[in-house]
């Protein structure tokens, strides 16, 4: 590290570069965004004021690393205020002309003077240059007394600019290109020159029409480090402000917003896509409007911005282009629109031209954008992120990531609204109103004919004729091909039989114990290379089961059009629904002849015997090939084919050839004009399209996989299923598959995974990734071109040996399950052998051999600690180590779910892990209230770690309350990105009655925690959970990829106390093998990056770093030490401590050893006993104790992050295992001896200032200590979050689950509650408000009552306005929730218990809810119900929308209600709703109860009342309550129509 950037002993002035395993790349924001608005445009200081105040009630969603006082940032963005500019130019002594005549700008400039002056010479040099007139400079004033050190020691110095329009310049919109121009021309002649001070230039807005302050400070900095900002004189209509929260803690001055035109809350997941495919239509970019200043604006994206600035990048050159605003934006973000049957056909032929010109920016975002006269709010297509604005009665647009964010007497508002997913909201200064939606999108749609365009020249691939005949089958050379692909056996049968024969994807257990593809012995595909990538924190992976709608496979051949002007014939290409196709569909695609389409072949093929050479020299021919054939022959869809493999031909990796294309095309300015199509022998599984979409390819045809699959019903291995269905099946399933994998990292559209490459390589050469795969991760080296040519050829040699083999059967594969013949496993019948016999004889010596198999393995390396060696130091004798006794306590078991796992097997883990003083975990099933109490010999069946994921299963108070440590899941090992799968076969009525759900049906969890779509809704859970449990350690579960790092730090900002990094390969009851294969990376890589981020960012001290992931032995527990952990996670190995052999039949709940089954005859099978993993874990301790002797360490928290005591192996006897580089790994951030590395300081929380502390424990004391009534009434604020969940968690200590008795504590509140009010709440507990709400209300109500309605004072009809946020009874289990208004997105998702009456509701409506009553008095959202399997929901259906379009009817039926006896539960309800919210909505619909009736859809999941009409024909025949439930639990695992899963 250059010594300029450190000041003082920690403190950077500058961002630190690359280091080690930490990219700034990665690094990630989010924040909470508002503006205000005077509606008729009139300035005022009153408009600057409010927004500074919405700003500082924004605070709690910034954040500050290890400094209190610096924060990550926060700025404003206003009209030009012309009034104060001109006396505060001619302080400078600069005349200013009139509004609109000059632009003024704030320039961030390096502090040396000498250095400022020549920038700013320069700067004015290009100004002249470009026809205006620079008139100079003002110092802006600045108080930097109440900053922190990092934020003072990065300060960069604020300069003023202003610049006359020139003569020449004819309109303002002119003078505004000419200002755009002449910043982007003074990055590249300043910026990126050598220049003293460079690196500090950077210029925050630079406009004629708006100005930005904004700076690396607190909320409540902002006003007091500008001066300017309190003058008075400062007036604006409209008034923008950001609080940034970043996942580091390293200067970022120029990184806070807004930015030019948008503030930005969420994140860009498709970006490194969007990039490369602005960077491939620079060379085409033509407009009249820029004429030749086109040319000086490359780069159009600053890739060393944040995501938010590139987004800025885009549209602002799109909007200066010509294109309005609205239009940019509907471009940029669009709507699902590909799936939406109700939608306007007009808007649809927008969206659906354009996707011929730029593919979606995708990612959970609210986006607020203004040009300085109209100020607007675009959410995602989802969602995801919180939007809430109020109207006043004097004119006032008030928006916020929070609705309470100004003090608003309730009689003023006469309007509450809120972003709706995929929809704008604009306030038009000028006209002087508020434009909706609808009339937004309505004058964009309508400016061109594009529906007309569409018809005249957009081509469908379905409407094509038939080729008149395909290539033919040829069975005798199926052998050898398959062997040339690298087929094997298990390939046929574990992988494509479940794809071909029912559609869906392969599902198998265990995890992943192989070698990495480049410590394999064996040859490996290209594809086993790269790891896929995955949402985690920063954005929410998305779930592609329930909420398929907002999904997209569509894809298109042919050349993209020019970006900024438009023509008809742009849309000329060939739309297909799918990337996936059968032979038929290929054909008409390769014999295509349209005018304007022009189809080109190049062949994969190269000469075998030229060896390694041959690749190289063919993909040189080929990229020239494709460019001849391009510029000269104007091909624009190029096919690429291996077909014709043969003894002397062999074929290119497909990958190889399609992403070193796809780059050299970018590199050429070609790409655009050019669509690649594949026809290859080699893709045959998920993750190989998933690869060759991601890296450029438009469409696959895997004609190989196809005749396989006629092979496999020509033998037997497919039956039941004819060759045309079985080849449409697997394509479905395929393309099911890549929409899987996408949105595993928050994609939702093929479009933008197409080229995003959201992958890391693992075990690749730099000089491999350059050239072929630019820009993707690849961090510790590995093989060059010339072994993954050896490879191919190996296959090659295989499939057309020198002597002729009588027919060679395909090779086993073992790839998923050992095999005698197969791929390597570290669990072997050998070592599960060893390690059973060693903890059940109690003999360490037996362990110790154990842990020589698995540890030195000179030959079968698997893993990259076993590319490492220790260092050895000075020794200490042993008996000065740590005791074995202490170390222990760092150990747990791996969070294996009830349900997962058998009752046996979980509490023989937790009985296990009490006795030594270590961690069990619950898993995320929930866990039997019984197992809290202590077993008459003092041991514990009370798993000390209680998980909260996804699925929210049996999170109640009372489950949170009984925890030393909370976990959440954001990830798992063998499937990030997805939820947890347990099959139905194995959801038995005990394992439904923990969970609260319904026995027999399957359960796969949300991908996505609902309350966590980015890093500051995190923050919001951990400090929920620390609310519900203020004893309780907060853990949050991460997954080893390239960023992790910094997702890390962002979670040690969050408050969390604990961070996990699991590897890639860790066990699983049931996932997808796409994941468990191919997702995640070593712990090791995730482990080591971690720790060295944490440490640059001064936040190792203040967290817990533990690892889990396939650890076995103590060499494994030293190794994690040395690269960063303190606490270690066990979980196969504790599994084959009490009996599991991993047959990995987890799924198939056949487990022979009673571990991983439900079944009660295999259950009692299960030999286990505690005594066998006190024993194991004892062992490892032992083990560990030995090595920390050898090394010279005492105690454990000594070795953590000494990766000076290791080194890499020498001398490896490998064929691949040659080029790694571990110096990434094993670097030491250069951080004073003052930084931490372990952990030493406890994380505040903040609960000392929550309102809980403050005032309701002492209000409630009474109830609390002896059970008396505590009535009170109590303003609130949206700064006030999880109010009464402190108290709750009280009362469920002292009086258990069931709580106090009905209305025991009756609290009133008044006002604008924060985010998860309610949350947790027990029995007894009775809160009103008064007023409004935030997202996550009544979040795991446990037993409690809300009730939320608007103030007496105010004016709107409440049935048509926002009283809560989204994601209401997320995991709710019980209770009463009466909302006098209308709901947001998301509305009692997965609630299993609550009853409640709601008067409208936003999109996924009663998403995966498992049980209690809903009620919705009015209209509901798309996607109503989606994957609903308990519970009843009632919507009153006033126009029929409801059923005709709304409802996901995949597990629900809709009809009416018949029954007399729930006609007046439901009646019961509604009124008891009229009662204690005074809705005068719901009164009106009782005063007319029949007619009301006959309008309510009845929503009831089929599962659900399968289960109801078998209670009653139990009740019926006298059977108890139990045999009835088991007889339903019989009839719906057996129901086969959720073969896909659910």
């Amino acid at each position: 590290m250059n010594d300029s950037t450190i000041v003082g002993p920690t403190v950077r002035a500058t961002r630190p570069g690359k280091q080690g395993l930490y990219d700034p790349q990665f690094e990630r924001d989010a924040c909470g965004v508002g503006f205000v608005v005077d509606i008729q445009g009139r300035k005022s200081n009153k408009i600057l004021r409010n927004a500074l105040e919405v700003l500082k009630n924004l605070d709690h969603r910034g954040a500050c690393g290890c400094e209190v006082n610096t924060g990550d940032g926060a700025g404003v963005l206003m009209q030009m205020p012309h009034a104060f500019l001109k006396a505060a130019a001619k302080q400078a002594h600069i005349t200013l002309p009139e509004p609109g005549e000059y632009a003024c700008g704030i320039i961030f400039m390096p502090r040396n003077s000498t250095q400022r002056r020549r920038l700013e010479e320069t700067f004015a040099r290009v100004v002249q240059s470009e026809g205006q007139v620079y008139l100079g400079g003002r110092t802006v004033p600045t108080d930097n007394s109440m900053l922190g050190e990092t934020a003072r020691a990065s300060e960069p110095f604020m300069r003023q600019v202003f610049i006359q329009r020139g003569a020449d310049t004819p309109d303002v919109e002119a003078f505004e290109r000419k200002l755009y121009v002449i910043r982007k021309r003074a990055y590249n002649e300043i910026r990126v020159s050598t220049l003293g001070g460079a690196e500090s230039w950077y210029v925050a807005s630079l406009s004629h029409k708006t100005l930005v302050y904004k700076g690396m400070l607190l909320t409540m900095q902002l006003d007091q480090y500008f001066p300017d900002l309190r003058d008075e004189r400062l007036e604006t209509a409209i008034a923008l402000v950001h609080s940034r929260f970043s996942t580091n803690t390293f200067p970022s001055w120029d990184r806070a917003h807004p930015y030019r035109y948008i503030a930005h809350n969420g994140e860009i997941n498709t970006l490194r896509g969007n990039v490369n495919w602005m960077r491939a239509r620079e060379a085409q970019l033509e407009s009249s409007l820029f004429g030749d200043d086109i040319a000086k604006i490359a780069p159009i994206v600053n890739v060393n911005g944040s995501d938010s600035s590139m987004f800025d990048n885009v549209l602002e050159l799109m909007v200066l282009a010509g294109r309005p605003l609205a239009h940019a934006m509907m471009m940029m973000i669009p709507e699902p629109w590909s799936k939406h049957e109700t939608m306007d056909p007009a808007r649809r032929a927008f969206y659906q031209f354009h996707s011929s010109l730029m593919e979606p920016w995708d990612g959970p975002a609210a986006i607020c954008f203004t040009d300085g006269v109209r100020m607007g709010a675009v959410l995602d297509r989802n969602g995801l992120r919180p939007g809430r604005y109020w109207v006043t009665k004097d004119g006032m647009v008030v928006a916020a990531s929070e609705t309470g964010v100004l003090d608003i007497p309730p009689a003023d508002i006469v309007r509450k609204g809120r972003l709706q997913p995929g929809h704008m909201f604009m306030v038009d200064t000028e006209q002087g109103r508020i434009i909706d939606d609808e009339e937004i999108k309505r004058s964009v749609v309508q400016e061109w004919p594009y529906a007309e365009w569409l018809g005249e020249h957009l081509v469908h691939l379905k409407e094509l004729p038939a080729a008149p005949k395909l290539p033919p089958p040829e069975p005798e050379l199926l052998h050898a091909r398959q062997i040339a692909f690298g087929y094997t056996f298990e390939d046929l049968r574990i992988l494509m039989a479940p794809m071909a024969r029912d559609g869906v994807e392969a599902v198998g257990s265990m995890g992943n114990d192989t070698p990495l593809a480049v410590l394999s012995q064996r040859s490996r595909l290209l594809y086993d290379y790269f790891k896929q990538l995955f949402a985690q924190v920063t954005n929410p992976p998305i779930d592609s089961i329930r909420e398929e709608i907002i999904t997209s496979s569509d894809v298109w051949l042919g050349p993209m059009g020019n970006l900024l002007e438009p023509r008809p014939t742009d849309c000329r290409r060939v739309e297909l629904k799918a990337p996936v196709l059968t032979n038929e569909e290929f054909a008409k695609v390769r014999r295509l002849s349209l005018p304007g389409l022009k189809v080109g072949t190049l062949s994969l093929l190269f000469r075998a015997a030229r060896g390694a050479e041959g690749i190289a020299k063919s993909m040189e021919q080929l990229c020239d090939e494709a460019r001849r054939l391009v510029e000269e022959d104007e091909v624009n869809i190029l096919i690429l084919s291996d077909r014709g493999v043969s003894r002397d031909e062999a074929a290119i990796p497909a990958l190889l050839a399609v992403s070193g294309l796809h780059h050299h095309l970018i590199r050429e300015g070609l790409r655009t004009r050019v669509s690649l199509a594949l026809e290859t022998g080699e893709a045959r599984e998920v993750h190989h399209f998933a690869l060759l979409i991601g890296y450029g390819c438009n469409v696959v045809n895997p004609y190989l996989a196809f005749e396989s699959l006629d092979g496999m019903i020509r033998d037997n291995l497919l039956t039941n299923v004819d060759h045309k269905l079985a080849c449409a099946n697997f394509a479905k399933a395929a393309t099911k598959g890549v929409v899987k994998v996408m949105s595993k990292m928050g994609i939702s559209a093929v479009q933008s995974y197409h080229g995003a490459q959201v992958f890391e390589a693992v075990g690749l050469r730099q000089d491999l990734i350059d050239q072929y795969f630019t820009g993707t991760a690849s961090r510790v080296g590995g093989v060059g071109l010339d072994v993954i040519a050896e490879e191919s050829l190996m296959r090659h040699r295989a499939a057309f040996p020198e002597r002729a083999v009588t027919g060679p059967a395909l090779p086993a594969g073992g790839q998923y399950q050992w095999r005698a013949d197969g791929e390597f496993h570290v669990f072997n019948p050998e070592s599960i052998h060893r390690l059973q016999k060693a903890v059940r004889t109690g003999s360490y010596a037996t362990y110790k051999s154990y842990a020589s198999l698995i540890d030195e393995r000179a030959r079968n390396l698997s893993t990259l600690r076993g590319l490492l060696d220790f260092k050895k130091g000075d020794p200490v004798p042993l008996d000065e180590v740590e005791s074995v006794e202490s170390l222990v306590t760092r150990f747990k078991t791996g969070a294996m779910s009830y349900g997962s796992i058998s009752q046996e097997a979980h509490e023989t883990l937790a009985i296990a892990m009490n006795r030594i003083g270590g961690k069990s975990n619950t898993g995320e099933g929930g866990e039997d209230p019984e197992r809290r109490q202590p077993l008459p010999n003092g041991d514990s069946k009370n798993s000390a770690i209680k998980q909260v994921a996804s699925g929210r299963f049996g999170v109640t108070s009372e489950y949170l309350v009984s925890a030393k440590e909370i976990q959440i899941k954001m990830a798992q090992g063998a499937k990030p990105g997805e939820g947890g799968q347990l099959p139905g076969t194995k959801v038995y009525p005990w394992i439904a009655k923990a969970r609260h759900t319904t026995p027999g049906v399957g359960l796969i969890s949300p991908p996505p925690h609902h309350d966590i779509y980015s890093i500051e809704d995190l923050a919001e859970l951990i400090h929920d959970l620390k609310n519900a449990n203020r004893a309780a350690r907060i853990s949050v579960k991460l997954v080893a990829e390239v960023g992790v790092g910094t997702i890390a730090a962002g979670v040690a900002k969050a408050h969390a106390d604990v961070v996990l990094i699991s590897g890639h390969d860790g066990g699983t009851g049931a996932s997808p093998l796409t994941s468990t294969t191919h997702a995640g990376l070593p712990w090791e890589l995730g482990l080591a990056e971690a720790h060295q981020t944490l440490v640059l960012n001064n936040l190792r001290s203040r967290i817990t770093v533990e690892t889990d992931g396939q650890l076995k032995t103590g060499r494994d527990v030293a190794i994690a030490a040395l690269l960063g952990a303190e606490e270690f996670g066990f979980s196969t190995a504790p599994l084959v401590s009490v009996g599991c052999i991993m047959m990995r039949v987890c799924h198939l709940n056949t487990c022979p050893a009673g571990v991983a089954t439900q079944d009660p005859r295999l259950r009692e099978r299960f030999a286990g006993d505690p005594q066998h993993v006190v024993n194991f874990m004892r062992f490892v301790a032992s083990h560990l104790r030995e090595i920390m002797a050898e090394l010279g360490f005492r105690r454990l928290e000594e070795m953590v992050g000494r990766v000076d005591r290791l080194e890499p192996k020498v001398a490896l006897d490998h064929w691949k295992a040659q080029g790694f580089d571990f110096s990434n790994i094993l670097y030491q951030p250069d951080s004073g001896a003052e930084v931490g590395r372990y952990r030493q300081i406890d994380q505040d929380h903040g609960l000392d200032k929550s309102l809980d502390v403050t005032t309701l424990l002492d209000l409630c004391k009474p109830a609390i200590e002896r059970g008396a009534e505590v009535e009170a009434s109590l303003p609130i604020r949206n700064v006030n979050r999880v109010v009464g969940t402190i108290t709750g968690s009280e009362v469920t200590k002292r009086f258990g689950a069931a709580g106090l008795p009905e209305d025991t504590i009756r609290l009133h509140f008044t006002g604008s509650a924060g985010q998860s009010f309610g949350a947790f709440l027990p029995h007894g507990m009775t809160f009103t408000l008064e007023g409004d709400a935030n997202d996550y209300v009544g979040k795991g109500l446990s037993g409690g009552k809300l009730a939320i309605f608007p103030s007496s004072e105010a004016t709107f009809p409440a049935e048509r306005n926002m009283i809560i946020g989204n994601v209401a009874l997320y995991g709710a289990t019980g209770g009463e929730v009466f909302i006098r208004g209308m709901a947001g997105e998301r509305f009692a998702v997965r609630n299993s218990g609550v009853d409640t009456v709601v008067e409208a509701v936003g999109d996924h409506g009663c998403e995966y809810m498992t049980g209690g009553r809903v009620v919705v008095l009015g209209p509901t959202g798309r996607n109503f119900g989606a994957g609903m399997s308990g519970g009843v929901a009632y919507v009153l259906d006033e126009d029929g929308a409801f059923a005709a379009g709304r409802v996901n009817a995949q597990m629900v039926e809709v009809g009416s209600v018949d029954d007399p006896v729930e006609a007046e539960a439901l009646r019961a309800l509604i009124a008891r709703h009229a009662e204690v919210t005074g809705s005068t909505h719901a009164a009106a619909l009782l005063k007319t109860w029949p007619r009301t009736l006959a309008r309510f859809a009845r929503v009831i999941p089929k599962d659900y009342k399968r289960v109801l009409a078998c209670l009653q024909r139990a009740h019926d025949q006298g059977l108890s309550g139990d045999e009835a439930v088991m007889a339903a639990f019989e009839e719906n695992s057996r129901d086969l129509a959720r073969v896909g899963g659910n």
